[in-house]
This record gives C-alpha cells, sequence and structure tokens, in this order.
C-alpha cells in the first residue's frame, strides 16, 4: 500500500474511533462527489491529495502527506430561514473544529511512524455551495510526515 493511502486509512480509523457531536462514518474517497439529495446525511469524505518527497538525510527521504478531509451537508431549513442558517452552519463549523482537535498532535493508530505536522481550514465555508445548493461544504487538509 502506498505511504498516503495508509495515512488516509489512518485518519479514517483515527475519526471513527472519536466521539463528536455530530455522528457520521469517515470514508476515503477520491472523488467525493454526491447528489443533493445524499447530503441530507452528513457526509465526512477523506481524500489524499498530495504527498512531497525530500532528502532528509543521506539515507532517508522525508515523506509529507497532505489528506483532505471534506465535511458536506445539505442545509436543512427551506430558504429565507437565515437565523437557522447560521445556527446551522456554526454547528457544523464547530464540528470541523472538533474534527482538528481530534487530529491534532495525535498519533494514527495504523501508522504510528507518522506524525501530525499541521492542519489549514480552506475552505472554511464554500460559498458558492452555499448560494447555488444551500450545501455546507468545509475542508480540512492534515499534514502527516513519515521518515524513511
Amino acid at each position: 500500500m502506498s505511504t498516503i493511502t495508509a495515512i488516509a486509512d489512518a485518519v479514517v480509523a483515527r475519526l471513527s474511533a472519536g466521539t463528536f457531536s455530530m455522528p457520521f462514518t469517515a470514508v476515503r474517497r477520491y472523488q467525493p462527489v454526491f447528489d443533493l439529495e445524499d447530503l441530507a446525511t452528513l457526509r465526512v469524505s477523506v481524500v489524499p491529495r498530495s504527498l512531497a518527497i525530500v532528502g532528509a538525510s543521506r539515507q532517508t527521504s522525508q515523506f509529507d502527506a497532505q489528506i483532505d478531509i471534506g465535511v458536506q451537508k445539505r442545509l436543512s431549513q427551506a430558504p429565507g430561514s437565515p437565523a437557522s442558517d447560521e445556527a446551522e452552519i456554526d454547528a457544523l463549523l464547530a464540528l470541523v473544529e472538533e474534527i482538528a482537535d481530534w487530529l491534532r498532535f495525535a498519533r494514527l493508530p495504523t501508522t504510528p511512524e507518522a506524525v501530525w505536522v499541521g492542519v489549514a481550514q480552506e475552505p472554511v465555508v464554500a460559498g458558492e455551495h452555499l448560494e447555488q445548493h444551500r450545501q455546507f461544504t468545509s475542508i480540512l487538509t492534515v499534514t502527516y510526515r513519515v521518515l524513511r
């Protein structure tokens, strides 16, 4: 198995071991594309994003793997209810932060050699998804490092 795939699977396992404010099942995917009807249920997709390999010593390489975690859900209220939209978006953003906190500094259960390096959230909320589809989308990019 490739390094980045092993790390993505380990992120899924770590997320599956957590308890969050909203229940979800994390799934590794290469293309997290859903019909709007499918997004009535909260979707958390773990996607291998990039792998950079540089020399760390004469015999060791540093593998930096970036994993995207997409959190997607269609807003439940009918359009025209901005206060309830804001509350639902706030709750989903809190969940994204919980996920980031759960992964921060944690060793992954099936790849303990992978060390957490950092996390970024971009977009915090995809505005075009909200405007066009009433769909919340936020992406965390988590970086792990492996020396070998």
